[in-house]
């Protein structure tokens, strides 16, 4: 299969590679490329924005061999790449970064799995000539590894400029495909996590229009798009694709300012179980919709927290809800949201009083990482004994009048005490891991089940 993709990838973290990443996905975009982008490992900020670039319906794929198997990556990356003219590929962390002594699972590993040309950003701030021998060493340091052309980053003037590109045409004969000098406009507001998500920002289009015409001036698209377009031929591992199911009920989700983070594969995933996804904004909506269970994913409800206490009629139809057995699913800030209040610096704030807890906002993250739970009690989507990869990044601790039922012990991991996770009462799951549906096969399965029984009963109770 015939996939023009490429990677961009740099030697360090904040070398520019999302703000380079951003303008190379709307230039193509403007160019009229229908253009796929990606990102390597469990993130759903920068997503955001590359997906914003991209204007791509499916949104912006996570490649992560941790939260489900090296044999679903390549059928993966192809399914989501249907109907793409170019992949796009944001890397993480350092090229070669891993937590493997072999490099497995780095972002290098990643591009030599699919096959994947790599264009390194290079951070050239107080650097000239030394510039030559870090792509020296990058190129040759994992035999495989294609390194196909280099950005040049914070240029302070054309001598500079001149010096780097002499020395990587002489010592490492590779294309310099764009010179950005530096511009401290260009920078995306960031707060603890990285960056202000997509959906958080007023002036999201006005900001990567402005990426786009300066990535435009100081890049050469053509030739990037040459790149791709080098990249070899996959095999067909597509296999046969999960039609659309009819739906058979309907799953609220929590998605405004507040709740953003959400794997599209996971929506998709409910959709194709054969669910109708009826989307609620918890600042602005009173009331629920009709629905047949809710899905709560994650966000920043510590910076919303005055306006979510403010609609307390939603609060309360949810708490109502819940003790009336409707199946909800919660991940992270969803967790945060259904306990009693959340306490950050600003003061206490109300929440929905699901679960009997408290939660505590703190300055330095309390599980940040990879985890694996193992489900050993019972609960309303899991079986026991079912191994979950996942992840976490939170600041928040939870303090209990009276200790929850909790359905998962962790392996690795802090989950909600640093021993347990998956807070269970009746129909509700609450958890601080995020799990990707790729890894989790059975969730979005299980979760339209229990929505369509409670559809049922709803029925029976109403004829």
């Amino acid at each position: 299969m015939k996939i023009p993709r490429l990677m961009i990838a740099s030697p360090q973290g904040r070398s520019g590679k999302t703000t380079v990443a951003i303008g190379l996905c709307a230039a193509l975009k403007r160019r009229g490329y229908a253009v796929k982008p990606f990102k390597k490992g469990p993130d759903y900020i920068d997503p955001s924005w590359l997906a914003a670039a991209c204007q791509w319906m499916g949104g912006c794929t996570n490649l992560d061999t941790f939260l489900y198997s090296k044999e679903i990556l390549l059928p993966g990356f192809l399914k989501s790449c249907e109907g793409a003219d170019i992949a796009i590929i944001e890397a993480s962390m350092g090229l070669y970064d891993s937590s493997f002594e072999n490099g497995k699972g780095s972002s290098a590993w990643m591009s030599r799995q699919i096959k994947t040309p790599i264009i390194l950003v290079l951070n050239c701030a107080r650097m000239t000539r030394s510039a030559a021998a870090m792509v020296s060493g990058y190129m040759n340091f994992e035999q495989g590894t294609h390194i196909d052309g280099v950005i040049l980053n914070n240029i302070s003037g054309t001598r500079h400029a001149d010096t780097v590109m002499k020395a990587l045409e002489h010592h490492c004969g590779i294309p310099v495909l764009g010179v950005l000098p530096r511009d401290e406009g260009l920078c995306i507001p960031e707060r603890h996590l990285g960056i202000i998500p997509a959906a958080e920002h007023l002036e999201t289009d006005r900001i990567i229009h402005g990426i786009a015409d300066y990535f435009e001036r100081n890049s050469d698209i053509d030739r990037i798009a040459r790149v791709a377009c080098s990249a070899p031929d996959l095999p067909d591992q597509m296999g046969s694709i999960r039609k659309q199911s009819s739906a058979m009920c309907r799953i609220g989700v929590l998605y405004d300012s507040v709740f953003t983070f959400y794997y599209p594969e996971n929506l998709q995933a409910l959709e194709q179980s054969g669910a109708e996804l009826v989307y609620i904004d918890s600042v602005h909506d009173r009331s629920l919709p009709a629905i047949d269970a809710l899905y709560i994913g994650g966000g920043f409800p510590e910076l919303y927290a005055s306006e979510l206490e403010a609609n307390i009629d939603l609060r309360n139809d949810i708490a109502r809800a819940a003790r009336a057995d409707l199946p909800v699913y919660a991940e992270c800030a969803g967790l945060m949201y259904l306990c009693k209040s959340v306490n950050t610096v600003h003061g206490i704030f109300q929440m929905c009083g699901v679960f009997d807890a408290d939660v505590t906002v703190h300055k330095r993250p309390v599980g940040h990482g990879y985890v694996i739970s193992e489900v050993t009690g019972k609960n309303p989507f899991f079986a026991v004994g079912t191994v979950m990869h996942g992840h976490e990044f939170h600041y928040s601790r939870l303090s209990f009048t009276h200790q929850p039922q909790f359905a998962c012990r962790m392996s690795r991991g802090y989950g909600v005490d640093g021993h347990a996770d998956g807070m269970v009462l009746s129909k509700v799951f609450a958890t601080y891991s995020h799990i990707h549906a790729w890894g989790v096969p059975e969730w979005a399965g299980a979760f339209v089940r229990a929505a369509v029984a409670r559809h049922e009963e709803t029925c029976k109770v109403n004829v």
